[in-house]
């Protein structure tokens, strides 16, 4: 006799494995040395930086949940400065690369992965069926302290770029800073 599966399940284990591939690819991307793309900085700072004015414009009724945003802002933009220090930077003839600091990567993308497996059992774990509201399941201020940290360190990060990169000066040689040039 087959054992009924009900069709939740099916969609449950599709967003599983979507979020499970998106958290390696940008752990990949987090760690590895990687070519500077020209357009890839200007879409990081555009989308985070509307999705953040947006998360702080509907948080304005409710001062805890702006002061997560303001402080998780705060907390990224210090660690993007952070991040782009310990970057190692290099221009080549194949074209201008970097590589992110690995231990910052791996934090950062363990606390979102760590935050969203936090929230996934809160929701499926709760006793009966519930019914969430989308501000219950992401007004949560840590869970906007956490995307202010992620969405200001990616923008601050993305900014460092651009100015790296038109700060060279062609033909300058391979390495061009990093924590042993700064």
């Amino acid at each position: 006799m087959a054992i009924p599966v009900h069709p939740s399940l099916f969609v449950s284990l599709g967003i599983a494995a979507l979020v499970v591939w998106r958290l390696y690819s940008r752990i990949r991307r987090m760690v590895g040395r990687q070519k500077l793309s020209a357009v890839r900085p200007w879409i990081t700072i555009c989308l985070f930086t509307w999705l953040m004015g947006m998360l702080s414009l509907a948080s304005l009724a409710h001062p805890d949940h702006l002061a997560a945003v303001a402080g998780g802002i705060a907390l990224g933009i210090g660690l993007g400065v952070y991040g782009h220090r310990l970057t190692q930077f290099e221009q080549t003839p194949a074209g201008l690369f970097y590589t992110p600091s690995a231990h910052l990567g791996i934090a950062l993308s363990l606390l979102f992965a760590g935050r969203i497996v936090y929230r996934l059992a809160q929701f499926y774990l709760a006793p009966g069926p519930q019914v969430w509201t989308p501000s219950q399941f992401s007004g949560s201020p840590l869970t906007l302290l956490i995307f202010g940290i992620l969405a200001a360190y990616y923008v601050t990060y993305a900014i460092g770029l651009l100015l790296w990169r038109h700060g060279l000066k062609p033909g300058a040689g391979v390495p061009l800073s990093g924590p042993e040039n700064t």
